[in-house]
C-alpha cells in the first residue's frame, strides 16, 4: 500500500483539474487527476490511503452516484464535493449521503487545503480503527463457541460463579475458559477484554461492519 496520502481529483472540465492539481502540489500534497468517473474506478483501489475531491455535476456519473457505488463496495475513503451552485438542501444530502464536506467553485486555496487536510487525517484515522478492528477480529475467530459465549459474559461483567450457573457448567471449566481467553485475545485482564469488546463493536456500530466474530 503506497505511504503517501493521495489527493484523488475527479471532475469532467480539464482546466478544473488543472487549477486543483497545481494548488494541492503547490502545498507539496500528492494529486491524481481524473476527467471521468470510470477511468478513476479502472484504476483505483481503497487500499490506497487518502481522499476524494468528486464534482457533483459530471454527466455519466454525477459526484453522488460514484460516492454511493464506492460505499457499497465497502469504500469508507473520505468525500469532499465540489460543487458550482449548491443550494442548502443539496448540501444537506451530500452530507446524509456520507460525504465529508463540500467545496463550491472556484474554491477558495486556503478552504480547499483545509478541508483536503482534514480528510486525509480522517484517513488516516479510519484506517487505524481498521487495523485494530482486524487484529481484535482475527483473535476472535480462535475462540470456540463456548469461549465466545463464556466472553460475552465476561464483558458483561459476570462472575465466575454467575456464568457457570447460566451455562450450567463447573467454576472450574469457566476458569480454564477465561484463561483460554486471555491467551487467544492476548489480554493480559478483564479490562483489557473488555476494551476490546467495545473496540470492535464501537467499529462495526460506526461502518456496519459485517465480518464481527462476536
Amino acid at each position: 500500500m503506497p505511504t503517501e496520502p493521495t489527493v484523488y481529483v475527479i471532475d469532467d472540465e480539464p482546466d478544473i483539474c488543472r487549477v486543483l492539481s497545481d494548488i494541492l502540489e503547490a502545498a507539496h500534497i500528492k494529486v491524481k487527476t481524473y476527467t471521468s468517473p470510470r477511468e478513476f474506478m479502472l484504476t483505483y483501489s481503497p487500499e490506497n490511503p487518502g481522499c476524494l475531491l468528486l464534482d457533483i455535476g459530471m454527466p455519466e456519473m454525477n459526484g453522488l452516484e460514484l460516492m454511493e457505488a464506492l460505499i457499497a463496495q465497502g469504500n469508507r475513503t473520505p468525500v469532499i464535493f465540489l460543487t458550482g451552485n449548491a443550494t442548502i438542501a443539496n448540501a444537506v444530502e451530500m452530507l446524509k449521503a456520507g460525504a465529508l464536506d463540500f467545496i463550491e467553485k472556484p474554491p477558495q486555496i486556503d478552504l480547499l487545503l483545509s478541508c483536503v487536510r482534514k480528510a486525509l487525517e480522517v484517513d488516516l484515522q479510519r484506517r487505524y480503527e481498521q487495523l485494530q478492528f482486524s487484529d481484535i477480529d482475527q483473535r476472535l475467530k480462535r475462540l470456540t463457541a463456548r469461549e465466545s459465549e463464556v466472553l460475552t459474559w465476561i464483558t458483561e461483567g459476570k462472575s465466575n460463579k454467575m456464568i457457570a450457573r447460566i451455562l450450567d457448567i463447573s467454576s472450574r471449566t469457566v476458569e480454564i475458559h477465561r484463561a483460554n481467553i486471555l491467551n487467544k485475545m492476548q489480554a493480559n485482564s478483564v479490562a483489557e477484554l473488555v476494551k476490546m469488546d467495545l473496540t470492535a463493536k464501537e467499529y462495526v456500530a460506526t461502518t456496519g461492519g459485517e465480518n464481527s466474530s462476536h
